[in-house]
């Protein structure tokens, strides 16, 4: 579905710029996983996911006004870039982990936005990009779980300080 001509509200324009930085770290964070992964079926794994979070990322920068995106965007590059390298270092293990995290974060993110939105009949093809947005999301997270299956005391801790940094992200870049 096109969603070139889609108009953000204005109340939605901190979200939808949280959402272009998420989106940016998001190919940032796969790119770092590529550039040590060795493992074939993590290389697909994280190629088939950077082509979605690009997909995500284009379809924000369509509808997003350029002066209301995050003055930060190289912060979220940079941050996003080693949210993948660092766990790729650790193993991959570590990666499908960090996927699960920054996912599980994600989804309640973006199920925020539709709670803001309510339920009546007002921005349907708003709730409608967004519930993709989040599908897609919680896509990602399932199947990084289900390579997995269950995590160590580390990689929950890793999860925490990924966790913590998103929200410190979200925070920010709803304002800056």
């Amino acid at each position: 579905m096109s969603y070139s001509k889609l108009i953000i509200p204005e109340e939605m324009i901190p979200f939808f710029r949280t959402n272009h930085a998420g989106e940016t770290g998001a190919v940032y964070i796969y790119r770092g996983i590529l550039r040590l992964a060795k493992d074939k079926k993590l290389i697909d794994f994280a190629m088939h996911h950077l082509e979605t979070e690009s997909e995500h990322l284009r379809i924000i920068e369509n509808i997003l006004p350029y002066d209301k995106r995050s003055k930060l965007i190289g912060l979220w590059k940079i941050a996003g870039y080693l949210t993948g390298l660092i766990p790729a270092i650790l193993g991959k293990r570590f990666v499908y982990a960090t996927i699960f995290f920054v996912e599980s974060f994600v989804e309640k993110h973006y199920e925020d936005q539709l709670k803001f939105l309510g339920s009546g009949n007002k921005n349907l093809l708003l709730k409608k990009l967004i519930n993709e947005l989040k599908e897609d999301e919680v896509s990602h997270k399932d199947e990084a779980l289900s390579v997995v299956k269950r995590f160590n005391l580390f990689h929950k801790i890793w999860g925490k300080i990924v966790e913590l940094g998103s929200n410190l992200a979200v925070k920010t870049s709803k304002i800056i």
